[in-house]
């Protein structure tokens, strides 16, 4: 904790703003400095110190002075017990299933993730480790709890899952994992902390991929998982110092940085996604929309229940044309970048073709090819004009 005592009986800005920073002792500056050190002083007599211990600072690997100081800020957007703060997203999910599973476990995933969460689970967990998996449409609850077996040890989700835009029940799932005597972990990147905190719904772990809103400007990458101290520390041990997923000073900086306007930033990307999705549902060349603050998503009731704030800054839509047809749209564009990741001050739409391989997964309006989009922080009305005339310089 800080000298400011910023906890979570303050508000989700202050705790952005004011979480995990205060006066530098050496300069009086009022911004945490960058310590682009990877190595400390040690004591007097070091002989009893454990090398791989993560308690105070002896080597980067093990973390760092501007680690600490955005897992403080970060636990507190969370209301979390304790946070480890990682390379990426992907390492903190690896840092998950490498910490929590071993050969003969069986675990349950979402079948609609973020591709490298598919390969782990799908793949290389399986045939380098001997963990099995069960991949189910985690937004129907009744199939996770029909999923369950002797040996399931952990239940892990996405909602709103990249990139279908599913949503699933997480307190409903909390309560199976707990039946079931196994942890479940949530991916809530597309949500982050303003709009949803499975911490509080009853998930053991969260993980965020701090690249995307936490970040914000899409110039660092990071990860972050959550929950209580037992299980965090485990993850530091296991998936940090042994597997050096550690996370540079400078990326826990800039991460540092743009957090502060996390909660300005996501109101944003929330009315304006709102905004963009009803305009795409009233056009006749769109042939679906998926985006849970519409009313006929399937998910949009459970999501008003966990998602208090707003339904977050990316949706998905196809349009009535076929392969050429979507990538014309796209050439057409000049607001709207093609480019993939999410959560940037600037818009970021990808198509995702008929021939992805997890294509049987997904619902079947997702089968003829659909676009991710990423709202950023461009003015909405001009956003919409650059979607209607690309449409109709496409000949959409």
């Amino acid at each position: 904790m800080s000298r400011k005592n910023i906890d979570g009986t303050f508000g989700f800005s202050t705790r952005a703003v004011h979480g995990g920073n205060e006066v530098d002792g050496e300069t009086g500056a009022i911004r945490r400095p960058i310590t682009m050190a990877n190595s400390y002083e040690l004591p007097y007599d070091p002989s009893d110190i454990n090398w791989s211990s993560s308690d105070g600072s002896i080597y980067t690997r093990n973390g760092g002075a501007n680690q600490r100081y955005l897992q403080e800020k970060l636990a507190l957007l969370h209301n979390a017990p304790d946070c480890v703060v990682l390379a990426s997203g992907v390492a903190a999910l690896a840092g998950v299933f490498f910490s929590f599973l071993k050969s003969g476990d069986h675990v349950i995933i979402s079948d609609s993730t973020y591709i490298a969460a598919y390969r782990l689970l799908h793949e290389l967990f399986p045939s380098k480790f001997g963990v099995e998996h069960t991949l189910v449409d985690s937004s129907r609850t009744e199939l996770v709890k029909a999923a369950v077996k002797k040996n399931t040890k952990l239940i892990h989700i996405e909602t709103p899952s990249n990139p279908t835009i599913k949503v699933s029940d997480i307190a409903a799932i909390a309560e199976i994992a707990r039946e079931a005597g196994a942890l479940l972990s949530v991916d809530n990147t597309f949500a982050s902390p303003y709009d949803q905190r499975p911490l509080e719904l009853g998930a053991d772990l969260v993980v965020e991929s701090l690249t995307k809103y936490i970040n914000g400007h899409g110039d660092a990458m990071g990860g972050a998982v959550f929950g209580e101290r037992v299980f965090i520390d485990r993850i530091r041990s296991d998936a940090m110092v042994n597997l050096g997923g550690t996370i540079s000073p400078f990326n826990a900086w800039l991460i540092m940085r743009g957090a502060v306007t996390l909660p300005l930033r996501m109101r944003q990307h929330n009315e304006t996604a709102l905004k963009v999705a009803r305009f795409l549902e009233a056009q006749p060349q769109v042939r679906f929309v998926a985006y849970p603050g519409l009313e006929s998503h399937k998910g949009h009731e459970v999501a008003k229940k966990q998602m208090p704030a707003g339904f977050g800054g990316v949706l998905a839509f196809g349009l009535h044309t076929d392969h050429d047809g979507h990538n014309r749209f796209v050439s057409k564009l000049r607001v709207l970048t093609n480019a993939v990741s999410l959560g940037h001050d600037e818009s970021l739409v990808v198509f995702l073709g008929e021939n992805d391989e997890r294509q049987y997964l997904y619902p079947e309006e997702f089968h003829k090819g659909f676009f991710r989009l990423s709202l950023g922080l461009e003015d909405p009305e001009d956003i919409i004009e650059d979607i209607r005339q690309a449409l109709a310089a496409a000949g959409i």
